[in-house]
């Protein structure tokens, strides 16, 4: 049910110089998925009548981005934009999107480059709020050393008192570890008074949205939600911090997995992103990756470096070393590798195998049917029960078009067979080794497509029958 009292407003307008990057600082993705993402599905847990996303620098990719994910990244809330000209700090940003203010009671604020924020710590800052009935609602962080940073002073009853920078510090301040997140909730209606009334500061001459607690406490309580949680509040600034997210994320990641049933051989050595979905009693082995929307059944062995990405994995399947998989679809009881490689739009049916250095491209492999070694099966239709011999290949590519190769049931192929497409083999045939097959192979026949051996000897040419 949409909260009709509760907006979230994103500022995502910063160039991000330190990243050195053509691309926006919000579209740097985190385990699978843009900064800006992982931000926009925890303010969707909110319910929110409307979320709001000041952009500036590579406005145009970020909207765009945006527009085209937004559905698949589960955000159902109507997405507005609003576009920061002047870069004059944060309070700028929010006045960029006044109009976003004027349309709702109550708005949240979150800063466009922090990917770790959770969903429940936004929902109990929206609660604190409301309950405070306040003005201004303040996410301070506690921080293991907050040298350097500036300290939220708090009164009785979590009533915020003044932010006191580092430098400005007595000793007494100095011990309180609770800094500023950036991130606050606030009455829509006192935030515009707020607004108008800020005056730049600094040698950039900034208006600082920090400066809007003093003046909302004059009329309205102002207070503070405190988290032990900092790294919630890490923002992504540089390649470093991307790193150091991305790993936070990952721990996350494997901890709910194992949490679940998972087990997880080396964890530090393996990476799932945030929209992987996986099976309890699944094992996996060190160095796999399993991207974007990847689902894994129950049951499932995914020995070292396996890479799936899109894919399907149902229950019970083997990947055995080095597996490579995109998006691809493998059913139950299916062993793969070592080492083999399914291309996109493969589907290997229950029970199928595919083995040694064997590819798999835009084919069906059918139910118990197996491509043990070394062969290339390309836009391939492949019936039940089907025998592929090493080395077999599909032949589909005639210079400018893909042909279909139609393999029926119970088909027994010969290892070093070449299928020239488009070329059908009915039920039960059987293809000699090293033959070539250009023509159809009717049910339960033998095609042998090969020219007689040659024995060159010392007196003369002898043709073996």
């Amino acid at each position: 049910m949409v909260a009709k009292n509760r907006s979230v407003l994103i500022l995502a307008a910063g160039k991000g110089t330190r990243m050195k990057s053509n691309l926006p600082k919000p579209l740097h993705a985190v385990c699978g998925f843009p900064i800006l993402a992982h931000i926009l599905k925890a303010a969707q847990a909110l319910n929110p009548a409307g979320i709001g996303i000041v952009i500036g620098h590579g406005a145009n990719q970020v909207k765009q981005t945006v527009l085209d994910n937004s559905a698949a990244w589960g955000i159902t809330a109507p997405v507005e934009f609003y576009e920061q000209t002047e870069l004059a700090g944060s309070g700028s940003a929010v006045k960029a999107a006044l109009p976003f203010l004027q349309k709702h009671n109550n708005v949240m604020i979150l800063n466009g480059d922090v990917p770790l924020l959770q969903a429940d710590t936004l929902q109990a800052m929206q609660t604190a709020f409301e309950h405070a009935k306040a003005g201004a609602l303040v996410l301070a962080v506690k921080v293991p050393n907050p040298a350097g940073y500036g300290r939220i002073v708090c009164g009785a009853q979590n009533q915020f008192e003044k932010i006191v920078e580092d430098a400005d510090a007595d000793a007494e301040t100095k011990k309180i570890c609770e800094i500023n997140s950036g991130m606050y909730v606030f009455n829509s209606a006192a935030l515009q008074k707020a607004l108008a009334q800020l005056k730049p500061q600094g040698p950039k001459h900034e208006y600082y949205l920090t400066d809007t607690l003093a003046l909302i406490k004059q009329e309205m309580p102002a207070v503070v939600f405190a988290s032990n949680d900092y790294e919630q509040a890490l923002g992504v600034n540089s390649r470093e911090q991307l790193a150091q997210a991305a790993q936070i994320m990952r721990a996350r990641i494997n901890r709910y997995h194992m949490d679940n049933g998972v087990t997880l051989i080396n964890p530090q050595d393996t990476y799932i992103d945030a929209g992987v979905q996986i099976g309890a009693d699944t094992v996996i082995a060190s160095g796999c990756y399993l991207l974007g929307n990847t689902q894994i059944g129950q049951n499932c062995t995914l020995e070292s470096s396996v890479y799936i990405n899109n894919s399907i994995i149902h229950n019970d399947v083997t990947l055995k070393l080095g597996t490579y998989i995109e998006e691809s679809e493998v059913a139950e009881n299916c062993q793969l590798g070592p080492y083999a490689h399914l291309r996109p739009k493969s589907i290997l049916k229950k029970g199928a195998k595919v083995g040694n250095f064997s590819e798999i491209k835009k084919a069906v492999i059918g139910e118990g049917s197996k491509v043990n070694h070394l062969s290339y099966i390309g836009d391939t239709q492949m019936g039940a029960g089907v025998n592929v011999g090493a080395g077999t290949i599909t032949c589909n590519y005639d210079g400018k078009n893909k042909h279909t190769t139609v393999i029926e049931d119970h088909v027994f192929v010969g290892s070093n067979v070449n299928f020239v497409a488009p070329v059908t083999v009915h039920e039960y045939a059987k293809i000699g080794a090293g033959s070539t097959i250009t023509k159809e192979v009717a049910s339960q026949g033998l095609a042998i497509a090969r020219s007689r051996q040659v024995v060159l000897e010392k007196k003369g040419v002898k043709k073996d029958d």
